[in-house]
């Protein structure tokens, strides 16, 4: 297109400006000349934001971060309409905006067509990326093409998110969606590359169960996975491969496998932090866990906390059948009464410990402290145990575990709205900044994407709001826990 006037600029703002050339993304002559006519529109796009100064600030830390510029500045040129997205970003959620600047080419999906669409649910995705993966010949590519696509989707939801096509609690499902289509998906090569070395596994392989957060189906932007591996042998007792390995050996070998396929940082980034410490006597018990001795561990010699734990965990890969055995003698476990008082009791004792580990980073941590998230879902997994329930999400667990706790239909609303509220601030915060949520620091875009998500007229307004429903929860948590 013509070039475009640029519009006036504050001498602060032209500070700014004056600095671009410098950057490495303006390093080549053909960059320079695309920005030349993309500068006009960007700056036209910034004028019109909630806070112009603020947003050409946080664009500018983009195109700082930007390794390379011409194929990203020829795509903004050929399609405006990714100005407005990088200013929308750039303006709300600037942690997204300098994720973008070192990984450009998820825009690609943007103009790819069908990124504004319906979310497609959990099995079209796991086929997609089997699809992706199926592509590529090695396992180091399969591993680079699985962070790619899921940077993609990711970047998706957040978009979705920003703009209000969907809300923090469909952007929960959605990327523990993503999740579990990445753990289903990547399950198979790893246990491909693992058996080209040691042999495929012995007796009926392993499942990959989801604990915590993944469990539950609520994940934020920056969750970690919970994890535990649970293998069944079968009987034998060593693979069949070039370096046999014993069963336990190989399962625990290929479980470090797994985790590190997960974890490992890349150029394209880390796809998850894995949390292996729910796993049978946490860190000192083996890395994978046989079949066998998930079930007597937990029939047995399971602490309460770990039972609470089992209310929320389902199979996210590996061997189907085994998955389904699990989920079965989960269910079993879960519907076997259990003594109300020690169990109450022993939540208490758990809170008070919770309280005095984990002190509350003020009004804004909605995830600690009492009456907040973790305490919510703690008397939900209760509810769920002494119910025996098999229902995993917290809001469920509440509905379902209300008669056993003693909880009146106002309280059930009373804690289902605060666990609402207190998500909905989380899952927005995340996708704003890594550390903890500072309404000053976000900027004028971030508070009003936070406001909008809430409901609530101003910070204080919602300042108030959380505070309130905390004290709320928290009364009723104190009475449901010390009821005999």
């Amino acid at each position: 297109g013509s070039a475009r006037e640029t519009p006036q600029l504050s001498d602060a703002a032209n500070e700014i400006v004056a600095r671009w050339p410098s950057y490495p993304a303006l390093r080549s002559q053909r960059a320079v000349e695309i920005f030349g006519r993309v500068k006009p529109e960007l700056l036209a796009r910034l004028g019109r934001a909630a806070n112009p100064e603020e947003a050409l600030v946080h664009i500018d830390g983009f195109l700082r971060g930007l390794p390379a510029g011409v194929q990203l500045f020829a795509m903004f040129d050929a399609n405006p309409q990714l100005i407005d997205l990088i200013v929308d970003i750039a303006s709300t959620a600037p942690e997204l905006a300098t994720y973008l600047s070192r990984h450009s080419g998820v825009f690609d999906a943007v103009i790819g067509g069908g990124f504004f669409a319906d979310w497609p649910g959990v099995e079209a995705l796991t086929s997609a990326l089997a699809e992706v993966l199926a592509e590529e010949d090695d396992y180091e590519a399969r591993l680079n093409a699985t962070r790619r696509w899921r940077n993609e989707w990711q970047f998706r939801v957040g978009v979705h998110h920003l703009r209000g096509l969907i809300t923090g609690d469909e952007a929960g499902r959605s990327y523990a969606d993503i999740a579990d289509a990445v753990l289903a998906a990547l399950w198979e090569p790893v246990v491909e590359e693992f058996a080209t070395k040691h042999g495929p596994p012995p007796g009926r392989g392993a499942m990959v169960l989801g604990m915590g957060s993944l469990g539950a189906r609520a994940l934020t932007v920056t969750s970690d996975l919970d994890l535990i591996v649970i293998y069944d042998p079968a009987g034998v007792e060593m693979s069949d491969g070039r370096r046999p390995l014993a069963s336990r050996a190989y399962y625990a070998r290929l479980t470090q496998a797994f985790v590190t396929a997960l974890s490992a940082p890349m150029g394209d980034g880390r796809l998850y932090e894995v949390d292996m410490r729910l796993r049978p006597s946490g860190r000192q018990g083996p890395v994978a866990t046989s079949l066998a001795s998930f079930q007597s561990y937990q029939s047995t010699d399971a602490w309460t906390w770990e039972h609470l734990a089992l209310t929320r965990a389902r199979a996210v890969a590996g061997e189907a059948d085994l998955g389904a055995e699990v989920e079965v003698f989960r269910r079993d476990l879960l519907a076997k009464g259990r003594d109300g008082a020690k169990t109450r009791s022993d939540v208490a004792d758990m809170r008070a410990r919770l309280a005095e580990a984990k002190p509350v980073g003020g009004v804004w941590d909605v995830k600690l402290g009492a009456g907040r998230m973790q305490d919510i879902a703690l008397l939900a997994q209760t509810g769920a145990l002494l119910a025996g329930t098999p229902d995993r999400g917290t809001l469920d667990q509440i509905a379902a575990g209300a008669g056993a706790l003693g909880l009146s239909k106002a309280e059930v609303r009373t804690l289902g709205d605060a666990q609402t509220l207190f998500w909905r601030v989380q899952a927005a915060s995340r996708l704003m900044t890594a550390g903890m949520f500072d309404p000053d620091e976000v900027g004028t875009g971030g508070r009003a994407f936070l406001l909008r998500e809430t409901e609530a007229a101003d910070i204080a307004a919602l300042e108030a709001k959380v505070s309130k429903a905390a004290a709320d929860a928290a009364a009723i948590i104190d009475r449901a826990l010390a009821a005999k």
